[in-house]
């Protein structure tokens, strides 16, 4: 498929907001914003000392509004103080367990947070540019595969449906009221930074580093897509930076690297990349309802943004388990961070 030329952008003195810039692709997406030269804004809710955000450094480059997603009054007031002229929405309750057992502040966060934003951007009314991050679990189950941006949006659990309205609620605001927003749905996110160890990489890594079995928990056979959390966050800059073009506002566009592997490949995987192949995973099947195959596209980010992944997969799961190692070892040394003086 033939692609355009990727544009390039001047991101220098943009004023950015961007919620979730504590977590896994909010902190690395804030990082390239600030190295780029822009002034950005982020919404934070919790201090997590540990986090990427803060051994990156970015808490003394930012300027941070404290506060909640489900707070109107403060989204106003966060654009208009700071007179954003683009924002990212990356905040969310993202957590699938938490999500299945106790749905409502999922709900809270990520469908009322996410219309929140949206009508506060409405009413502003100078915002240039918006990407709304949402996921390829939006997509549901299908049978055909790779996903592409024309499959519906069957999602029917929690976190799932939570991220499937909110692609709509930006649909509705671009179509409704002409605000320029875009829709990003990426692949399964790794990377430093993801401190949710019941996520298979940085849960293989850690049992790596200690010298521990790998658990499994469902019977290693699902087959998902792996970006990594820099490679996701390009996706995202390119396509925010696209935005003065009108025919994108309202498009959602897959962000993947097609590297797809079961569950069982992609702790081998890692594994490898902690030199730790003699551990061999603990294989529990344990788990219900998995799908079993779950993959996206990328084609039209290709074609229509000029975008693709830079990251092999090799290379990005070195760079992370370097990440997790400096991690693990602060930690367990009792660092200032590890503390939580930040």
């Amino acid at each position: 498929m033939e692609g355009v030329e990727r544009l390039s952008f001047d991101w220098r003195r943009r004023r950015v907001l961007v919620t979730g810039c504590t977590g896994l692709m909010g902190s690395w997406l804030t990082e390239r914003l600030v190295r780029e030269g822009a002034d950005v804004v982020g919404l934070v809710r919790d201090t997590v000392p540990s986090s990427n955000f803060y051994r990156l450094g970015l808490h003394d480059k930012v300027v941070q509004v404290r506060g909640d997603l489900v707070d109107y009054d403060l989204l106003e007031r966060a654009l208009s103080d700071y007179e954003i002229e683009a924002v990212f929405h990356l905040a969310a309750q993202t957590i699938v367990p938490i999500a299945n057992r106790t749905p409502l502040p999922t709900f809270e966060a990520n469908i009322k947070g996410t219309w929140n934003l949206l009508e506060a951007a409405r009413r502003y009314g100078r915002v240039q540019r918006m990407v709304f991050s949402s996921s390829d679990k939006a997509y549901g189950t299908h049978a055909k595969l790779p996903y592409d941006e024309t499959a519906a949006l069957l999602a029917c659990h929690p976190y799932d449906v939570s991220k499937a309205c909110g692609d709509m609620l930006a649909v509705t605001y671009q179509r409704t009221y002409g605000l320029p927003v875009a829709i990003s749905r990426c692949a399964n996110l790794f990377g430093g930074g993801d401190l949710n160890f019941n996520r298979i990489v940085p849960g293989t890594i850690r049992s790596a580093v200690l010298g521990e079995r790998p658990v499994i928990r469902s019977d290693g056979t699902p087959v998902r897509d792996y970006i990594y959390a820099k490679d996701a966050a390009d996706g995202l800059v390119t396509l925010c930076a696209a935005l003065d073009r009108r025919e994108l506002h309202g498009e959602a566009f897959n962000f993947s690297s097609h590297h797809r592997r079961s569950v069982l490949e992609i702790t081998r995987d890692v594994l490898e990349a902690c030199d730790a192949t003699h551990l061999v995973p603990d294989v529990r099947n344990e788990a219900s309802g998995e799908i079993p195959a779950q993959y996206l596209s990328s084609d039209k980010a290709r074609s229509m943004l000029g975008w693709k992944s830079h990251w092999t997969l090799a290379d990005g799961l070195r760079e992370t388990v370097t990440w997790y190692r400096e991690w693990l070892g602060e930690q367990s040394a009792g660092s200032p961070a590890a503390a939580g003086t930040g």
